[in-house]
């Protein structure tokens, strides 16, 4: 009984992990929506990263001048497979930043919530289930 107890802690951690993740992207993306101010910024190039698999993720660096004068560059937290074709080095875009801490940012057009809540919805229904089951090991 006790083995199943603490493989049920595999899943859960997981789940839990998967939530954090999430719930503080969709967080952050509302903050934005709600309190975001908005500039126009530049491609200035991408940040490639390679993950312990060997794939390969492009991270857009953006650089714009915030209201109050400060020049900002900083790399999505989000890359993806492919550079899109329409937002290559150079191009215009427009950012949301946080005004305190520029730091936080999301291109639009880029930057989209569909991985945060993924990784929700992932991790709530993971949570359940292993709570789900915890409960049903400690009543039998």
């Amino acid at each position: 009984m006790e083995r199943e107890r603490l493989f049920l802690l595999i899943p859960l951690a997981t789940g839990v992990a998967f939530l954090c993740f999430g719930v503080y992207g969709l967080r952050l993306a509302s903050a934005l929506r709600r309190t975001g101010v908005t500039a126009e910024a530049r491609v200035v190039r991408y940040d490639t990263r390679r993950d312990d698999d060997g794939a390969t993720y492009h991270h857009p660096v953006v650089a714009w001048t915030t209201r109050d004068g400060r020049e900002c560059e900083h790399s999505s937290r989000l890359g993806r497979g492919t550079a899109p074709r329409g937002l290559g080095v150079g191009s215009a875009v427009t950012v949301r930043y946080d005004e305190e801490d520029p730091r936080r940012f999301a291109i639009q057009g880029w930057d989209s919530t569909t991985v945060d809540t993924v990784f929700t919805v992932a991790g709530a229904v993971l949570t359940a289930g292993t709570l789900a089951g915890f409960l049903l090991l400690i009543t039998l």
